[in-house]
């Protein structure tokens, strides 16, 4: 018996070029996507924070106006500055 050789035709060259390739940039791909998606994650982390942040010192800040606007801070200004406090001469306006 006779050993039959069988030609690699060129196309079969480059499947299975293709598919060496293939099998060494699928891994690379994934890890570069998680990578990705890691660094994507601690940015949204970072941005969560300072808007945690944000709301808080906005919180702070809108206390202090409503203790500002009371009518006992109010009175205490006036008296201080010599006037007296008239509640008749007040107009509220409504919107």
């Amino acid at each position: 018996m006779k050993k039959r050789y069988y030609k690699i035709l060129k196309g079969e060259k480059m499947l299975y070029v293709l598919i060496v390739i293939a099998v060494f940039l699928f891994p690379i791909s994934i890890v570069f996507t998680k990578a990705v998606l890691s660094e994507s994650n601690i940015t949204l982390e970072q941005i969560r924070s300072k808007i945690s942040e944000q709301e808080g010192i906005n919180e702070s800040l809108s206390m202090q106006v409503d203790e500002l606007a009371s009518l006992d801070k109010i009175q205490e200004v006036v008296s201080s500055k010599g006037m007296t406090y008239n509640n008749n001469n007040i107009k509220n306006i409504e919107e």
